[in-house]
């Protein structure tokens, strides 16, 4: 009986899945796999040697000249340290030219953004000819950052420019706004907020993605139109105010050309318009102190990814997901 029992558990029990080979697990590459990535790599080469050779390449290049002496014409000695403690400790126009930055970054980023939003949510009223509007209100964010218009803000705000002109008719006597300390790097700052079109599409898209019902229903609460922007609007479109702050503060940072223009390449008067990135050009390819310049960009590097980071933290504390709870 015993012996029938274990027969038949014997013969019911399943037979051990054969172990697997060794190699079955991954199938060999076909010929034609083989030569899909052949050419996927080669389509993939000139990228790659341009991120090598264009921005990788000079990068690591500048980290190792910011710790030498180098003058382009002659070859670079090792000074290590030298050339920041030269610049925190021994240059004056270093600390001028990131006080001035900085005034430019805080008065001109909120600004623009200020104006962008305020013309988005105009816009966003449903008048006839949007994209006509969108258009030209881009094309200064096109056009800010060009030679051209650096010039012509010169002329503008010029002793005999537009301003003056204007200003005359009214028996008020201009002066040279880009020439005057006290307000040169006012025009700057204008010219930075005139640009305000690629946030403003941008915050245009936010306030398209916001539902109806959403107002509907404050309306419905007796909310008015302030207490549904305060309610509503701005906390739905914190992420839109947010991405639009770390994109602009990067590029407020690097700003060069305006300075540039309408200074004349000197940062004046009194160095009221010298950039951090104008002063860096300065160094680099008018004293020809490429190390210093190259220890220079790494210090604003660090800044900009900086402020990036405190930026990413603070914006836990007021920026509002959909999904967040």
């Amino acid at each position: 009986m015993v012996d029938s029992l274990s027969l038949k558990s014997e013969v019911a029990a399943p037979a051990p899945a054969p172990a697997p080979k060794r190699g079955r697990g991954r199938p060999r590459p076909t010929v034609r796999s083989r030569r899909e990535a052949w050419t996927a790599h080669l389509f993939l080469a000139p990228w790659f040697l341009g991120l090598f050779l264009i921005t990788v390449g000079p990068i690591v290049a500048s980290l190792y000249l910011s710790f030498t002496d180098y003058s382009l014409l002659d070859e670079a000695k090792w000074v290590g340290l030298d050339n920041y403690v030269k610049m925190f400790t021994e240059d004056p126009r270093f600390w001028a030219s990131l006080k001035v930055t900085t005034i430019y970054v805080v008065v001109s980023v909120p600004l623009q953004l200020g104006f962008a939003l305020a013309l988005a949510l105009l816009l966003d009223r449903g008048l006839r000819g949007l994209s006509f509007y969108r258009s030209i209100y881009y094309l200064p964010s096109l056009l800010g950052g060009s030679v051209a218009i650096a010039i012509l803000w010169r002329k503008i705000f010029g002793a005999d420019g537009l301003v003056n002109a204007v200003l005359a008719l009214f028996g008020i006597q201009g002066t040279s706004y880009v020439n005057n300390p006290d307000t040169a790097l006012g025009t700057l700052i204008l010219l930075h907020v005139w640009t305000f079109g690629a946030p403003m599409v941008i915050f245009l898209a936010g306030l398209r993605q916001i539902p109806s019902s959403y107002y509907e229903a404050a309306s419905i609460d007796g909310a008015g139109a302030v207490q549904q922007f305060r309610s509503v609007t701005l906390p739905l479109l914190t992420p839109i105010i947010f991405f639009n702050l770390v994109l602009e503060v990067i590029k407020s940072f690097q700003s060069f050309t305006q300075s540039f223009i309408v200074s004349n390449g000197t940062g004046g008067p009194s160095d009221s318009t010298l950039f951090y990135t104008l002063y860096l050009y300065s160094k680099g390819f008018k004293e020809y102190e490429m190390g210093y310049a190259s220890a220079m960009a790494w210090v604003l590097v660090i800044i900009i990814a900086g402020l990036t980071g405190v930026n990413f933290l603070a914006s836990k504390y007021w920026v509002f997901y959909g999904d967040s709870k």
